[in-house]
């Protein structure tokens, strides 16, 4: 698909998504059950087609198994016995085979049909499926030997970029703040024909699956929650809190229920959880987490636009632009003061600060002061839309949102 900003011209094109693509090409060849996820319409389809191109293009003796359950030509393959038997009838003597199932929890019992196929080290696996039947912390327990889990998210900003070979960075984010990275939605010219394909995504797929998994009994409660967190993203929250609001709301609810809703939701990869982190006591607190939209679009799509809160939204592209870069996302907590994010990696340590716009004096102390608390030596910055060079102020770095998106 190409874009130009004048004319809102469309046309379909695939970008390959290095990032994750590498990722699959660096396991080529190990034993574990490689696994795709992440929330619906994210590219994981697209992302295992390129994956067999690879494949085909450069390794000459390989024999690639590949069944989509979403084509109507592999019905007869949804249980497990039939897509063992399948698989197993095309197994190639003396070749490299690679087994690519996408959609695997549309077949029955499917995790007995990987095991047997995992146990006779003769295949090399890769799966996708849908979120909610294929949770990260049910790998382990669905399959008895090791996977190896790609964790994939809509597009991030360079890759919005790259889509749409666009040049003048700054009016780009001020686009992807408004389009996001279900690039599913990039198909439609008109903006509100964008939000109800996205917030299609959310409620006929996202909720649906978690529907489907759960046996949810009450939907509309699960709406409800989810709708309070997208109002309340970046928002200090709890599943007490929650069960009080939509109590004094008249709703029939218990804190218990909500903190399994919101498990739900995060496990379907639509939310996810960033506990807080005591910076002087080095401990981890377990009241209040801060929830963030795997898009952000999702809070546009099902809330609108009229009450966007661009700083809270700039947050959020922030903290999954982080999790995209393997950091492991803290809220930091330091003398009651609060710094957006402290992310971890290995030895590395970042303490972040994210604001929409710091050009007033107050704001600039407000965020900057937090992070001048801190007396440790590891790198401090506030990410904003300065929309000017990146610069150091009292040892912080002070640097634009869409360059710190565009250099990794």
């Amino acid at each position: 698909m190409q874009y130009n900003t004048l004319t809102r011209c469309f046309c379909v094109k695939l970008i390959e998504r290095k990032q994750y693509l590498n990722k699959l090409i660096g396991v080529i060849g190990t034993p574990d059950i490689k696994v795709l996820t992440g929330v619906r319409r994210s590219g994981k389809s697209k992302l295992l087609e390129a994956f067999k191109a690879f494949v085909q293009e450069n390794i000459s003796e390989s024999n690639i198994i590949h069944i989509n359950f979403n084509l109507s030509k592999y019905d007869s393959l949804k249980e497990y016995k039939a897509l063992n038997e399948y698989i197993e009838a095309n197994y190639a003597e003396g070749k490299d085979n690679f087994v690519l199932i996408d959609e695997i929890q549309m077949c029955n019992n499917f995790e007995l049909c990987v095991n047997n196929l995992h146990a006779t080290e003769m295949y090399d696996i890769y799966i996708t499926g849908s979120n909610a039947f294929l949770l990260s912390s049910d790998l382990a327990t669905l399959f008895t030997g090791r996977t190896f889990e790609i964790k994939v998210y809509p597009f991030s900003f360079a890759e919005y970029v790259h889509y749409f070979e666009l040049t003048d960075k700054y009016t780009a984010f001020d686009n992807y703040m408004l389009e996001g990275g279900m690039a599913g939605s990039y198909l439609y010219k008109e903006q509100e024909d964008k939000y109800d394909y996205i917030e299609n995504v959310f409620d006929t797929l996202i909720l649906r699956d978690i529907r489907q998994k759960y046996k949810i009994k009450n939907p509309a409660l699960m709406d409800r929650i989810s709708q309070f967190l997208m109002d309340n993203v970046s928002n200090l929250t709890s599943a007490r809190s929650i069960t009080d609001t939509l109590t004094s709301n008249k709703d029939k609810v218990n804190h218990k229920t909500v903190g399994n809703y919101l498990q739900f939701l995060c496990n379907a990869f639509a939310f996810y959880k960033f506990n807080r982190y005591d910076i002087k006591g080095k401990k981890y607190l377990t009241s209040n987490d801060k929830y963030y939209l795997s898009d952000h679009t999702f809070r546009y799509a099902k809330l609108g636009t009229k009450n966007a809160d661009n700083g809270r939204v700039i947050e959020n592209i922030v903290a999954m632009e982080l999790l995209r870069r393997g950091y492991e996302v803290y809220v930091g907590v330091l003398y009651k003061k609060e710094i957006d994010f402290v992310a971890l990696k290995r030895n590395e340590k970042i303490y972040i600060q994210v604001s929409d716009n710091i050009t007033h004096p107050e704001t600039f102390k407000r965020e900057t002061d937090p992070l001048l608390s801190i007396k440790d030596a590891y790198p401090k910055m506030v990410i904003a839309r300065t929309r000017n060079p990146k610069y150091q102020y009292e040892g912080i770095q002070i640097i634009d949102v869409a360059d710190w998106l565009l250099n990794k």
